[in-house]
């Protein structure tokens, strides 16, 4: 009996991970402008979200550098025009741009970057968009992000 009760408990605790919220996504880029995903859903439970982007084309940087950019739906916009101004030596972000969430830095073909950023800036019921910001890329590379339940 008591070898049954201990199995169960073992059984039970291994459920665990399981039932946690999943606070980080993997998104890929690639040499046809397009990213992997086109949404994203943070569980209100997340303290902190991680996005981890791929580059999974071939092409350098400097030619079709992508990044993950993630703003309120209303200024998407105006972020990707002031980044293209920024330039590739600031990501193609603005200087302390205070409508941007989060980003990556850009990358080329074959690289990986993540971001890390404190879930409690997300509110329910607001529209959020992230975008690659390289210049010309933000008017297909984008999806959306959601705070789920």
């Amino acid at each position: 009996m008591i070898v049954k009760i201990a199995l169960a408990s073992l059984l039970s605790l291994a459920a665990l991970p399981s039932l946690a919220a999943q606070c980080e996504a993997t998104i890929e880029g690639n040499d046809a402008m397009q990213y992997s995903t086109k949404e994203i859903v943070v569980d209100k439970s997340c303290k902190e979200f991680t996005v981890h982007l791929k580059h999974v084309g071939k092409l350098p940087a400097a030619a079709m550098g992508h990044n993950w950019v993630l703003t309120k739906s209303a200024d998407m916009q105006g972020a990707a025009t002031d980044g293209m101004s920024a330039g590739l030596p600031n990501n193609y972000v603005k200087a302390d741009d205070a409508r941007v969430i989060a980003h990556t830095k850009v990358i080329g073909g074959g690289e990986s970057a993540s971001v890390t950023f404190d879930a409690s800036k997300l509110e329910s019921g607001q529209d959020y968009t992230y975008f690659c910001s390289f210049p010309g890329h933000w008017s297909l590379m984008k999806g959306v992000l959601k705070l789920g339940s």
